[in-house]
């Protein structure tokens, strides 16, 4: 008996994670609900009027989903040091002829009015991540049967958001592409292998687990499952899938063996995730100061440039360290391999 998959109606113990910025379609979360299991629509960098419009598009289909939310948990950057690293960055927008915000771009990616529109049509599962919602966040969104989750890295994470009341947690462990979900971005991210995560964060509090982060194989799912996950979440293996939103240069850099690993890094955004080597990566993280989500403004323009260019040197080529096994595939194909052994 698995109580958590029960609640959301679906059968298959493997889900497919939100990738904000265009790499999560519509498409992919109605795969994922279709093939048993559930996805989300990720909120992030979305307008309140675009993320209605995909939660409709996904809606419409029946299937059972959630949306991931950012929740505010900023990084100021001093302006001193970001006018350094905008200095850095110059000649490479000047290449491209594009301008860099002059000033940090502080903003909430439209926090109240996305819980303004999640409060008044109801999903079946919100989760939110980077920050902590409050507790009232959390007890708005129950009358209507929605279920809250809260993404987390840490024990002591797992413990503060359960403080708040929330009913499930996503577990996530370093090696996971894209954005940490750390709520200290500050800090280094901890190495921790993922069922060592689980199992530590199960001894900490009583709340349904999904495990995310490395996952690549069936034997991953399994492990999670294992370690005491009621269900496991992945991302990076399904940016090869038809239904990805993933760019063209993103999908061949993936399978392209002269990208040979991966890095944590804050050059793109200012706030640590992991992403496959690259020029940029190897260039200017050194360089980079912590602050979120003023690097991502800052950089915004001349990522845009460079993946309409195919330029993967400058690409944020997010990635967890399983992306060789990313493969052109339908999702629905992608998650049952993986849930084989489950």
């Amino acid at each position: 008996m698995n109580p958590l998959l029960e609640r959301l109606g679906v059968t298959l113990p493997v889900f497919a994670a939100p990738m904000a910025g265009g790499a999560g379609t519509p498409a992919l979360v109605t795969a994922a609900g279709r093939a048993g299991g559930l996805g989300f629509v990720a909120a992030g960098y979305r307008t309140p009027e675009a993320l209605a419009e995909q939660i409709g598009a996904v809606r419409d289909t029946g299937v059972p989903f959630g949306v991931n939310v950012f929740a505010p948990r900023p990084v100021p950057v001093a302006p001193a040091e970001y006018r350094r690293y905008a200095e850095v960055l110059r000649p490479e927008a000047e290449r491209y002829g594009v301008a860099l915000p002059e000033a940090p771009v502080e903003d909430d990616d439209g926090w109240d009015a996305k819980i303004r529109l999640l409060l008044e049509a109801p999903v079946p599962l919100v989760s939110f991540t980077f920050g902590l919602p409050e507790a009232a966040v959390v007890e708005a969104l129950r009358p209507a049967g929605t279920l809250v989750a809260q993404s987390v890295t840490s024990a002591a994470e797992a413990r503060a958001a359960a403080d708040v009341g929330v009913d499930a947690l996503v577990v996530q462990a370093s090696a996971a592409g894209g954005h940490s979900a750390t709520f200290t971005p500050e800090r280094p991210v901890p190495d921790v292998p993922l069922p060592a995560l689980v199992a530590e964060v199960r001894r900490a509090v009583a709340l349904p687990l999904i495990a995310t982060g490395g996952i690549a194989h069936a034997e991953g799912v399994s492990a999670a499952l294992r370690a005491g996950a009621k269900a496991a979440m992945v991302g990076t293996v399904l940016l090869r899938t038809g239904e990805s939103g993933a760019s063209a240069p993103h999908r061949a850099a993936l399978a392209d063996p002269a990208f040979a690993g991966t890095v944590v890094t804050r050059a793109f955004t200012g706030r640590p995730a992991r992403a496959l080597r690259n020029h940029f990566t190897e260039r200017y993280d050194a360089s980079a100061p912590a602050g979120y989500p003023a690097l991502h403004h800052l950089t915004g323009p001349l990522r845009r440039a460079a993946t309409a260019a195919g330029d993967t040197r400058l690409i944020h080529l997010w990635s967890g360290t399983g992306h060789r096994e990313a493969r052109p595939e339908p999702a629905a194909e992608t998650l049952r391999r993986l849930a084989g052994g489950a």
